[in-house]
């Protein structure tokens, strides 16, 4: 590529950064910060190692990002700055580890601990993500089965039962009745668009500060998945600080970071408050102690991080308080998963059980008559 059209490339992918962030996936970040990692460390320089990944990436959006990039690179701009323009694929947490690293001239290891950091992460997710889809799954499931019975086996079972001319009994008449009006084309408008309009509405109230203290609130106090998800923040808030206090960044810009990526009110507001305390001279485990919904944080963190500030090991203590909770998130999965499992089952065999006798109670009621 000459260096004319490489310019124009350049000022192109850049004015669609302000317009357009790039977003990429997960894998692919962490491929990027690997081998960036890995090339540095063998002596290549930047914008040479930024060139040769976006030729193993493949032409797309990616690949276009990474070139602009080195471009900016060779015309002076430090990284940090250079990965800035793209915020939905550079989280702040990465941009602020990479300008500590340009600080102290070992930009190779922060990208190594911040590649060991995204795997950790993508993997927590991707366990919290499994053990939320088995129960949709058995939901949808139970749906399909209700609907499969009430709108294709019922009318048929109707038919017989009329032309036998017996009176139903009340539980199937009842599922008749009902079956009848969710199958009205009227009734099933209304009620489509009542689902669209409810789905609406609940999109933009998440967004305001009420519906965000709702739902994170119901999130942290629901009684299966409650404990999972503040096991999930907590893991992922240690992660953080512990991975950017060891690599040079300042605890209040940890604070920062932190309060970027916990993605709950309530522990938003643990944080923002934490910090404010650490600015007054608060030590961390007093400031946690002192701010509110402080209750989030168990007592024994708090002792673990008032030694690490006494030991002056804040870092590695809270790098061991995340591999205790990553444990302990992977049990609340596991205990999770065993009880949402038996209680999907009940309700499913409940409600098709039920449908299931409805059906059969004509039957019996026919045979009997018969058999007089």
């Amino acid at each position: 590529m000459n260096p004319g059209t490489l310019a124009i490339k350049h000022a192109t992918i850049s004015k669609k950064a302000e317009v357009s962030p790039i977003k990429v996936k997960q894998s692919d970040l962490i491929l990027f910060t690997t081998q960036l990692s890995v090339m540095l460390d063998s002596g290549v320089v930047l914008s040479d190692a930024l060139e040769a990944i976006s030729v193993q990436v493949g032409p797309g959006a990616f690949q276009d990002m990474i070139e602009d990039i080195a471009e900016r690179i060779k015309n002076g701009e430090c990284l940090s700055n250079a990965l800035a323009c793209y915020p939905r694929t550079f989280n702040a947490m990465f941009i602020s580890m990479v300008k500590a690293s340009e600080a102290s001239g070992n930009m190779s290891h922060m990208l190594e601990v911040l590649s060991g950091y995204l795997s950790s992460d993508a993997q927590t997710r991707k366990q919290v993500k499994g053990a939320m889809i088995y129960p949709f799954v058995m939901l949808l499931t139970a749906v399909a089965a209700t609907g499969s019975l009430m709108f294709f086996v019922l009318p048929r079972f109707t038919k017989i039962y009329a032309a036998k001319g017996a009176a139903l009994p009340g539980m199937t008449q009842a599922l008749v009745n009902f079956s009848k009006f969710m199958g009205n084309t009227t009734v099933m408008a209304a009620t489509t668009t009542l689902i669209i309009c409810a789905a609406i509405f609940i999109h933009y109230w998440k967004q305001t500060v009420n519906g965000q203290k709702t739902l994170d609130w119901i999130k942290v106090h629901t009684p299966i998945f409650g404990p999972m998800f503040v096991d999930l923040i907590v893991t992922r808030s240690m992660r953080i600080l512990a991975t950017m206090v060891n690599t040079g960044v300042s605890l209040l810009d940890s604070l920062e970071v932190m309060q970027m990526s916990c993605g709950n009110y309530y522990f938003r507001r643990l944080w923002q408050a934490t910090d404010s305390k650490i600015r007054d001279g608060y030590q961390l485990s007093e400031a946690i102690t002192v701010a509110p919904n402080s209750d989030l944080i168990a007592p024994g963190i708090l002792q673990m991080l008032k030694a690490g500030e006494k030991s002056g090991k804040i870092g590695s203590v809270c790098e061991k308080v995340s591999i205790f909770y990553e444990k302990k998130l992977q049990n609340s999965i596991k205990t999770a998963t065993a009880l949402i499992e038996p209680v999907m089952i009940l309700v499913m065999g409940g409600i098709i059980g039920t449908i299931a006798i409805a059906l059969l109670l004509p039957v019996f009621r026919i045979s009997s008559v018969m058999a007089h």
